[in-house]
């Protein structure tokens, strides 16, 4: 069979599964998948199979069996032991006190969702990297729209900005061997393959049929390339964590962490539609600094996601505190 019935009879598979595919979390081997002709794809596929493109952001070698213990059992104290078991809930913590020796714990890690606003991280780094290779300015038009877009989460502005960089430039990003944040050997990830209104449908990711989907460990992984300016130049890493610091939402994460310390960094995006919330947060503070996410599907998800940050936020300073100083 060749590469295009192939993704054919995948993409059927996953609109004829529906709503249970859009949960499963089977690796699918990436030579499967070809979700659109793209040379300069290709082309930089064929030099990962000469000299593999590095890891930056290894997540998923970095588990930590007393991290992972530790969030099982906060969520298991939450009462959301049902809600990770039926997979509605996807929780991911990395402790990067020690920046270069992550811990990470991971529930339900690769289980793919719809994650609503939360994938526009997706556009911004696409973005980025459209700017980066000269084929857009960053003025202050296109600054303003890429600030509307994550700190207001803005429809218009997201919209406006996928068709300025365009929706093939956006999934080349996500799916080039220096980044992997949409990865078929672990189900997928970062998904923005339609505008944030009602028309502008370019692709459907072919795993899940999702029009803007994540996972919690892919998600993780882009904020710690952020975080090791790895994620284009070190300069535009900068700019995207200015762009993801002041956010005009203050609820789920933000509104938690604002009360536990008001003068801690955070770098933040989240998404709401129907009964899926999620959130995503790279906070430092006391010298410290962790990732977190949180996916769910269920109308009482926001309420959790305040919950499962402060209980996220105790891990880390407590374990901090009984590991000394970070180096």
């Amino acid at each position: 069979m060749g590469p295009v019935r192939r993704a054919a009879a995948l993409l059927l598979g996953s609109l004829l599964l529906g709503a249970t595919a859009a949960r499963a979390d089977a690796p699918v081997d990436s030579e499967e998948i070809e979700i659109f002709e793209d040379p300069i794809l290709e082309r930089m596929r064929a030099l990962d199979r000469i000299a593999p493109f590095e890891d930056l952001a290894p997540l998923w070698e970095r588990l930590d069996p007393a991290l992972q213990a530790r969030v099982q059992r906060e969520l298991d104290g939450l009462g959301l032991a049902k809600e990770v078991r039926e997979r509605d809930l996807s929780v991911v913590l990395v402790d990067i006190s020690k920046i270069t020796e992550p811990k990470v714990a991971a529930v339900n890690g690769d289980v793919m969702m719809y994650a609503a606003s939360l994938p526009k991280i997706a556009v911004l780094l696409a973005a980025f990297e459209h700017i980066a290779q000269g084929k857009m300015g960053l003025d202050a038009e296109n600054q303003e729209l890429l600030q509307r877009m994550i700190r207001e989460s803005s429809n218009a502005a997201t919209t406006e900005m996928m068709h300025r960089v365009g929706k093939q430039n956006i999934a080349r990003v996500l799916l080039s061997p220096r980044y992997r944040l949409y990865d078929p050997n672990h189900n997928g990830g970062l998904w923005v393959g339609k505008d944030y209104a009602q028309a502008g449908l370019w692709r459907r990711d072919p795993l899940h049929n999702l029009s803007h989907g994540a996972t919690a460990m892919q998600v993780a992984r882009f904020y710690y390339l952020l975080e090791t300016d790895n994620l284009v130049t070190p300069e535009y890493c900068d700019k995207m964590r200015e762009i993801l610091a002041d956010t005009n939402l203050d609820h789920k994460f933000v509104k938690v962490l604002r009360r536990i310390n008001p003068r801690a960094r955070v770098f933040r995006k989240s998404g709401s539609w129907g009964t899926y919330h999620s959130d995503s947060a790279l906070v430092r503070r006391g010298g410290r600094g962790y990732i977190a996410v949180a996916l769910s599907n269920d109308r009482r998800g926001g309420a959790w996601l305040g919950q499962i940050i402060r209980a996220l936020d105790a891990i880390v300073f407590s374990s901090s505190a009984r590991s000394g100083p970070a180096s």
